[in-house]
């Protein structure tokens, strides 16, 4: 009997399994990639700091966001149409466009910036809605689709002029000056606080609300959001619509940066866009990702460049062979991480 009832009760050693569980839960490989980005942007600005005299300023790093305020708001666009495993390539044309419509208006039709800033983010915003429009409804290849879009979107830039269009507007000319001051002698421009604004709501959007739920299901199997009873046609034309207005708030503050509409602005942008979200520890495939991850993903390109021109020995060239170099490291990255991943 105490036989029987020995090998019926329960053992007081945890089992290997939950043992294993636990480990697994406590350490997620998705987040891993996001925190290698963090700590790779920390080392290059500890190096920066004790290699160069100066680098240690709040200036230099305000001015990461400020140098850079245009890519941080495209590439959040960005990241939401990856996460659904979509791609955008006409965001850079798209800038492009907005930058000709707007210097174009004010400056040869005489047109105010208060009605010219709505304008250009309805064009781009109906720009990124037609195409989610054609990729949902007629299941459509997004690759083809925006580079449709990119070439569109270019062409009718040289439609409106082959040549730079400089304005001379007061109202960019004084936005483009405005500096904000933060501590010290320290300070941010509009644009700046306009890219931290869209990243902060970009997160709320992304892990607040239905849509950003929805999105995230999207990327991970479409099939299975469907089967969910999740609304997925509407929720891919709103993230190639928001990828859109995205790229016009990008033409907009692109326009403030340069005070200039050329059809050669922002060519490669979206390549640069795509680099920063992959940097960032978003998958390509879709359904793993975060917004701060891409705004470190940006960051990481600027501080890049910053180290290259404190050096000051180094071609500017070498800001894409290290940055094509982390790519390869960061695509290796992720797919150790997800190989190892715990399936459900």
């Amino acid at each position: 009997m105490s036989a029987v009832l020995a090998k019926d009760s329960p053992s007081p050693r945890p089992s290997p399994a939950g043992g294993r569980g636990s480990r697994k839960r406590s350490v997620n490989p998705k987040y891993l990639p996001l925190a290698a980005t963090i700590s790779l942007f920390m080392l290059m600005a500890t190096l920066g700091s004790v290699m160069y005299t100066g680098f240690f300023s709040a200036q230099v790093f305000l001015n990461l966001l400020i140098d850079n305020a245009f890519l941080i708001v495209v590439a959040v666009g960005m990241t939401f149409v990856i996460l659904s495993g979509g791609i955008d390539l006409s965001v850079g044309s798209v800038i492009a466009l907005t930058t000709m419509v707007s210097a174009s208006l004010v400056e040869k039709h005489g047109w105010s910036p208060a009605a010219v800033l709505p304008l250009v983010l309805l064009m781009g915003t109906a720009f990124g809605a037609f195409m989610g429009l054609l990729i949902e409804r007629f299941r459509l290849q997004p690759f083809i689709v925006t580079l449709a879009g990119m070439f569109l979107a270019r062409g009718l830039c040289y439609v409106i002029s082959i040549d730079s269009v400089s304005i001379q507007n007061d109202f960019y000319t004084q936005v483009s000056q405005v500096r904000i001051p933060v501590w010290g002698d320290a300070s941010v421009s509009i644009s700046a606080v306009i890219a931290i604004v869209v990243v902060l709501a970009a997160i709320f959007i992304a892990h607040c609300t239905p849509f950003g739920r929805t999105v995230y299901a999207i990327g991970g199997s479409e099939n299975s959001a469907l089967l969910m009873g999740l609304p997925v046609r509407s929720t891919l034309i709103g993230v190639y619509t928001l990828s859109g207005f995205c790229s016009a708030l990008a033409g907009v503050i692109f326009t403030f940066y340069m005070l200039s509409g050329y059809g050669l602005h922002a060519i490669g942008l979206e390549l640069d866009a795509i680099a920063a979200v992959v940097i960032g520890g978003t998958l390509l495939t879709g359904g793993v990702g975060y917004v701060a991850g891409t705004l470190f993903g940006v960051l990481m390109l600027g501080i890049i460049q910053t180290l290259i021109s404190f050096d000051g020995t180094l071609s500017s060239w070498w800001t894409r062979i290290v940055v094509g170099a982390l790519l390869f490291v960061f695509c290796l990255l992720q797919r150790f991480f997800t190989s190892r991943a715990p399936r459900r």
